[in-house]
């Protein structure tokens, strides 16, 4: 007994159902005769061929049942149809006809309509394919055709062209690029044959029209899709011609709809409801007052295509000056953004996701990203002004606008979509960008696209995985660069100011207020010159970086630090593509850079830190819990304690960077971090306006800090078994109000262990302390944290360290009332905890004492403030703007606050913390301190501790007086985001004032 015939074809590919003729029925003796059912074998070696070649094809099936067709209808005029022979005989007709076939029944059925077009797809006497790029041969078409008249014979050229480009590119002979560039040919020939045609059809006697066919979108792009309507502008050399162009145009347009496709003209100014075709002065005048956004960009793709070629190169050219500063406008970005949202939002819900045009992570998501992009560097850099997408990002990736790896991305998801695009168009030449959901026309997609299964997928999953895959990506990549912070920044800088050549950047320099234009210049065309990828990229950056410098009270300073970044990290991979790609970061850098010395040292020597610029939630302090347990983790890892402290510091240093630019940015507009989420402390997230929250992340560092190198001081230093030794913060290190360049004030304590020899113990503790002090004082790069011990008993004539006994001891006989008051920001930093806290109960009834203060003790803490304010005043300084020892200052505020804590926090418990402002709250909520005169008095104090820290971070030194003029005081009034400096000087002296004035009220109270 024979197998059935339909079981050895099935190796062959074909399929029988949805009821079908069987494959054995069109191949067999009454079909095509390739095929013996007898033997279950080809006829022979020449049906064996062509059988397999028709395996290959996107849809075996397809392909056999419109060869059978095709060869019936040839048998109805001829005895021996030729198609077979032919194909036998020519391997490359066979391959390309089959694959057309297979690939799209639209142009399988106009070839079974005529059946002696396939010639055309034959090989030529040279050997090669016939040409496929889109050029018209309407005199092979009307001899295949039989056609008469000028339409008919344009049309059977126009399907004969499309038929060899299909061919190209179904069997390879033609990649993506070449084949949208053959349509787009074919396009601009069909067109100017319409227009020819239109033209003869004129009246007799009608002068020629001087009109202009511009081609746009995808056919001005030259990536012309295989089925779209051609969009055009229409343009007339003048009045006179308006009526006669006007005939033609819509001629024209009914041609094309008889012979390819629509030819849509609503890309004109007023679209539908404005005249088919305005002269060159009326597209001006439009264009100049009315037009919008996105009709600029739709102009970035216009190409002469037909009629007056010339015409259409001078229209094109008139309107480059609008189209290269249309991204000058104000909303232009914003406005791009917003029509590539509404394509989106105009997608039925039930076709979104598998819209390959329209759709997120389709195609129209890299063509805005690409075009947006152009229209903002276009600007100064004539590469980019090319229409093609492919083309424009190419030159956006050479000239440093996009990053490789980026630019790459984006190219594999274009060519992936337009692939996909190209076989869904083709298979029934319609208009089509909608993957289908039906499963087998998802298999016959994936066949087309050439994919095949693969162990444990389908083809149709091997398709999908890579869908996903570029539509993921392509989405990432959009929303990366259409939605880049600094294309606003370089959209609002003129065109002009793209153009860095010597002289015109020179006398940029001098407009931005550059005091040493020249030096300035030497930056620039070091930072620039040349030809590298780095040098262009820098050209992207600089204009928008100097725009920021000159916002700044010292311009050159800033451009000096960035271009000292620049020499230290230019030749890393990532430094220049952050500043470009990464959201606000190069903006933000400009402005740490030209804000604050402090900050810009930092970078100088972390100058890897700037990343952290790139999220705000690396803009965020620091918990206690996580800088505890990365500064421990650093140190654990070395056995050295050099190299121990060595990490910390360096840790330290980025933390430092974190905050200080944090800092800075804080009150800088859009540049300003994002605030989050609370920290699980309760602190605030990302920025640093509050100064209360930079005294507490700059003492949470110090406590880190201090804590990881008491364990490597303790590892370096053995010590008796047993024995406790703490670190206590005093000074606005206890009180949580530490600034950028404090000193760590604090006290040593230990306990020794039982039985221990109380001198060795003392020994073991002081060694521990001193070998802290050194590993902190090490020369280093980064700021010191000096150790200050000197608010021990007895100051520096008494022991380093001492016994929690001996402090005691001390305490209970010989404290002034001073020692008691410095005792109120007393807090555990480090080091044994139990130890702190019985150190913390020891001082209590010191600094809280039960009954208060006696007159005695009252009377000596005004008479050791007054004499600070006429002693420690430096020499020369201003009382009335010195913000640590000025009138209405931090010590005033202090100062107060610790009486009103020593004299009633003994019975008050709620006073009893080491925060000033805390303090003070608790006393205005008590009724010791009436709630006017504390508002005073902390407005006084935060001001004072803002400007305090202002002056660091401007000066990059430590500093208390704050100037009555100059750049110091503007830098520090652009830090605490006000405008004008004698506005913040007057205000500064009226709140301190004010301060004094509560201050003397309570005190003297």
């Amino acid at each position: 007994m024979t197998r059935p015939s339909r079981g050895r074809l099935a190796r062959y590919g074909f399929a029988e159902g949805d009821g079908r003729a069987r494959a054995v029925d069109l191949l067999g003796p009454d079909g095509l005769r390739l095929w013996r059912p007898d033997v279950q074998e080809p006829t022979d070696e020449r049906a064996g061929e062509l059988l397999a070649a028709l395996s290959r094809a996107a849809d075996p099936d397809l392909a056999l049942r419109q060869l059978h067709r095709l060869v019936e209808a040839e048998r109805r005029t001829t005895e021996q149809p030729a198609v077979l022979d032919a194909l036998a005989a020519d391997p490359g007709l066979r391959r390309r006809l089959v694959a057309v076939l297979g690939a799209s029944a639209a142009l399988g059925d106009h070839l079974v309509a005529n059946p002696g077009q396939w010639v055309v797809l034959a090989t030529g006497s040279d050997g090669l394919a016939p040409s496929a790029d889109g050029r018209l041969d309407l005199a092979a078409a009307a001899r295949l055709a039989g056609a008469t008249g000028p339409v008919p014979v344009l049309r059977q050229a126009y399907r004969l062209a499309l038929l060899r480009i299909a061919a190209a590119d179904l069997t390879g002979g033609r990649g993506l690029e070449q084949t949208m560039a053959a349509l787009s040919e074919l396009a601009d020939a069909t067109l100017a044959a319409a227009y020819g045609i239109a033209v003869d059809e004129l009246p007799e006697g009608t002068p020629r029209p001087r009109l202009a066919v511009v081609a746009m979108g995808k056919c001005g792009g030259e990536e012309l899709n295989y089925v779209s309507d051609v969009d055009v502008i229409f343009v007339a050399a003048s009045d006179d011609d308006l009526a006669a162009a006007t005939q033609v145009a819509t001629r024209l347009i009914h041609v094309c709809g008889l012979v390819a496709w629509p030819v849509d003209a609503a890309l004109r100014p007023e679209g539908s409801r404005g005249p088919l075709v305005r002269t060159l002065a009326s597209h001006l005048a439009y264009y100049r007052r009315w037009a919008r956004t996105w009709e600029f960009q739709a102009l970035l793709k216009a190409r002469p295509a037909a009629g007056d070629l010339d015409l259409a190169r001078e229209w094109i050219e008139a309107l480059a000056p609008l189209v290269w500063t249309a991204a000058e406008r104000p909303e232009a970005v914003e406005d791009v953004r917003a029509m590539r949202r509404k394509i989106i939002d105009n997608i039925p819900p039930k076709e979104l996701e598998r819209e390959i045009k329209r759709g997120p992570g389709g195609l129209r998501d890299i063509e805005f990203a690409v075009q947006l992009l152009q229209l903002v560097h276009g600007r100064g850099d004539e590469s980019l002004r090319a229409p093609g997408t492919i083309p424009a990002l190419r030159a956006l990736v050479a000239g440093g606008y996009v990053g490789r790896a980026d630019g790459e991305a984006l190219l594999l998801g274009y060519r992936f979509l337009r692939g996909v695009e190209h076989r869904l168009q083709l298979q029934g030449l319609r208009r089509t960008h909608t993957v289908p959901a039906e499963p087998a026309a998802l298999r016959w997609l994936a066949a087309a696209l050439g994919y095949a299964a693969s162990p444990g997928r389908s083809a149709v999953e091997e398709f999908r995985a890579e869908w996903v895959t570029h539509a993921t990506e392509v989405r990432r990549l959009h929303a990366k660069l259409l939605y880049r912070p600094l294309l606003e920044s370089v959209a609002q800088v003129p065109a002009e100011g793209l153009r860095l050549t010597p002289e015109a950047a020179r006398h940029r320099l001098e407009i931005l207020g550059f005091a040493d234009p020249a030096g300035a210049l030497r930056h620039l065309q070091a930072l620039t010159g040349g030809v590298s990828r780095t040098a262009a990229i820098q050209r992207t950056l600089l204009p928008v970086l100097l725009s920021e410098f000159a916002d700044a009270p010292e311009p050159d300073r800033g451009l000096l630090n960035y271009r000292q970044v620049s020499d230290k990290l230019g030749s890393t991979p990532w430094y220049l593509r952050l500043l470009r790609d990464s959201g606000p970061v190069a903006r933000r850098l400009a402005r740490v850079l030209s804000s604050s010395r402090y900050a810009a040292d930092l970078l100088a020597r972390e100058p890897e830190a700037l990343r952290l610029l790139a999220e705000d939630t690396e803009l965020t302090p620091r918990s206690r819990e996580v800088l505890g347990e990365g500064f421990a983790a650093a140190a654990a890892r070395h056995g050295d304690p050099v190299e121990a402290v060595r990490a910390v510091r360096a840790l330290r240093r980025r933390e430092l960077v974190r905050l200080a630019c944090a800092d800075v940015l804080s009150r800088a507009g859009a540049l300003a971090p994002t605030p989050g989420r609370a920290e699980p402390d309760g602190r605030a997230g990302p920025g640093l306006a509050d100064v209360a929250t930079v005294g507490t992340a700059l003492s949470d560092v110090a406590d880190a800090t201090l804590a990881a190198t008491l364990r490597a001081a303790r590892a370096a230093q053995p010590a008796p078994p047993g024995l406790r030794f703490a670190v206590i913060g005093m000074g606005r290190l206890g009180g949580y109000e530490s600034n950028y360049l404090s000193d760590a004030d604090v006290l040593f304590v230990y306990d020794p262990p039982s039985g221990a020899d109380e001198s060795a113990a003392s020994v073991a503790a002081r060694a521990i302390a001193e070998e802290l002090r050194r590993l902190l004082a090490a020369p280093a790069p980064d700021p010191p944290l000096g150790v200050d011990a000197d608010l021990r008993p007895e100051g520096r004539q008494g022991p380093l360290v001492r016994s929690l006994a001996a402090y005691a001891h001390y305490y209970a006989r010989w404290s002034k009332v001073w020692e008691a008051q410095a005792l109120l920001r007393a807090r555990f930093v480090c080091g044994d905890a139990d130890l702190g806290a019985e150190f913390e109960a020891m001082i209590d009834p010191i600094r809280y004492p039960a009954d208060g203060l006696t007159r005695e003790q009252v009377v000596e803490i005004r008479r050791i403030k007054a004499r600070v304010e006429t002693e420690r005043l430096p020499r020369g300084a201003d009382p009335a703007t010195h913000t640590k020892l000025g009138r209405g200052g931090l010590a005033d505020v202090e100062w107060a606050v610790q009486l009103l804590q020593l004299r009633h926090a003994g019975r008050r418990a709620e006073l009893r913390g080491t925060r000033t402002l805390d303090a003070l709250a608790a006393a205005r909520d008590a009724g010791l301190v009436e709630a006017d005169d504390a508002a005073e008095m902390a407005a006084g104090w935060t001001l004072a501790a803002q400007v305090r820290n202002a002056l660091m971070l401007v000066r990059g030194r430590a500093g208390d007086q704050l100037p009555r003029h100059g750049v110091e005081l503007a830098g520090v009034v652009r830090l605490l985001g006000r405008d004008d400096p004698g506005e913040f000087l007057d205000e500064y002296l009226r709140t301190a004032r004010r301060s004094r004035a509560a201050m003397q009220r309570v005190f003297n109270d």
